[in-house]
């Protein structure tokens, strides 16, 4: 079955920065387009970011919600199944729980939760003032 591991989170200062890996296993890594997620404590799962599946060299193979956007790059390697996203000038409502989505239906990307089908169980960020 489809497994998605999240790590990297943990406690940081405003204005650090954090490194969120996610390893898959159980798929056909290479023809999923993979996403990242984030909870905060009483609020919706939203989009954070996306990678395709196509080469990192086609127009459109990345995007990011506004929220995060030049302070967030995702990243793949499909030789060893993961995907990461690196986090910079973290602020105090970049604090969730972030999670680790597999979508493989989408051409290139989604940013729409309904549109992956497997999930990680999710890692805790704190940013602390």
């Amino acid at each position: 079955q489809v497994q998605l591991v999240e790590s990297g989170g943990g406690l940081v200062q405003a204005g650090g920065s954090l490194r969120l890996s996610c390893v898959a296993s159980g798929l056909a890594f290479s023809r999923y387009a993979m996403g990242w997620f984030r909870q905060a404590p009483g609020k919706e799962r939203q989009f954070v970011a996306a990678i395709s599946w196509r080469p990192s060299s086609t127009p459109g193979s990345t995007f990011y919600a506004d929220a995060v956007l030049g302070r967030a790059t995702i990243s793949r390697d499909n030789d060893k199944n993961t995907v990461d996203l690196l986090m910079n000038n973290l602020k105090l409502e970049d604090t969730a729980v972030y999670f680790c989505a597999a979508d493989g239906g989408s051409d290139p990307l989604s940013t729409q939760r309904r549109d992956y089908t497997s999930w990680g169980q999710g890692t805790q960020v704190t940013v602390s003032s």
